[in-house]
């Protein structure tokens, strides 16, 4: 846990939720060097962590974030290693194996909104405002946009959002399928909080299975896809949390999950 108010990544663990906060309010959370760096160290360490059941990533402040902040430049004479130094952070989150929220207040643009298209779930309030900015700033996409953008929305919709650059609102993000959920503001700290007990509450194992097969199916055939899914099911018949929510289904009542494995 990291709760001093000058680093520029914030991490807290409560109740098997891992938050992690992007903490320069004043850039509007606009990430430097040392930003992608605790976030990759944050998304890491939670993918070994078995207490944390679930991620929110959010800004401080008012805002999600503004994307990258190249006014110091990025780590290395040559800007390419300083690239794969954000790519990391992406790889990281992409990664994790429990579920993922992107909690947004203000603005989520360039890097910044594919940080939180990076999250397995997006919810944002109905002010927010998001923009893949890059083509105004004579740059093209990066933290994985390029991949996130048209496996969401498309090709041709992934092109007007990146070739136009546009600020859209949240229920625009909604309705192309970018935004889980629009709240209104001043209660998404309250959502956020009850989607985050319902996840963290779920089965880990059955859940990170759930997580690989969307992402790596997505690429494969028919048969493929579910030759991997016979393969995790296998997992699941075989590890605590499906026999002991067969039982708590037969006894009527909420079953509690571990993660656990049931051997011999």
């Amino acid at each position: 846990m990291t709760d001093d108010p000058e680093e520029p990544v914030l991490t807290d663990v409560a109740d098997g939720v891992l938050t992690v906060t992007i903490n320069r309010p004043d850039r509007k959370n606009a990430a430097n060097a040392e930003v992608w760096t605790g976030l990759r160290e944050a998304f890491r360490a939670a993918d070994h962590d078995r207490e944390v059941r679930t991620v929110v990533v959010q800004g401080a402040g008012g805002d999600f974030c503004a994307g990258a902040d190249l006014s110091g430049g990025l780590l290395g004479e040559h800007p390419l290693p300083g690239m794969r130094m954000i790519n990391e952070a992406a790889f990281a989150l992409h990664d994790l194996s429990v579920p993922t929220v992107a909690k947004v207040r203000g603005v989520a643009v360039g890097a910044g909104w594919n940080l939180a298209l990076g999250c397995d779930l997006v919810i944002a309030e109905r002010d927010a405002r998001f923009s893949q900015i890059f083509a105004r700033r004579g740059l093209s996409l990066d933290f994985g946009g390029s991949w996130l953008l048209p496996r969401l929305v498309g090709m041709q919709q992934a092109k007007r959002l990146a070739l136009l650059a546009e600020i859209i609102g949240a229920e625009e993000a909604e309705r192309l399928g970018l935004v889980t959920t629009v709240v209104e503001p001043g209660t998404i700290d309250a959502h956020v909080a009850e989607l985050t007990k319902t996840l963290a509450a779920g089965a880990p194992v059955a859940m990170a299975q759930t997580k690989a097969l969307l992402h790596e199916n997505a690429g494969r055939s028919f048969r493929e896809a579910l030759e991997s899914e016979a393969r995790a099911q296998s997992v699941n018949f075989a590890g605590s949390d499906a026999p002991a929510a067969f039982e708590a289904f037969l006894e009527k009542r909420d079953p509690e999950f571990t993660g656990g494995w049931n051997v011999g």
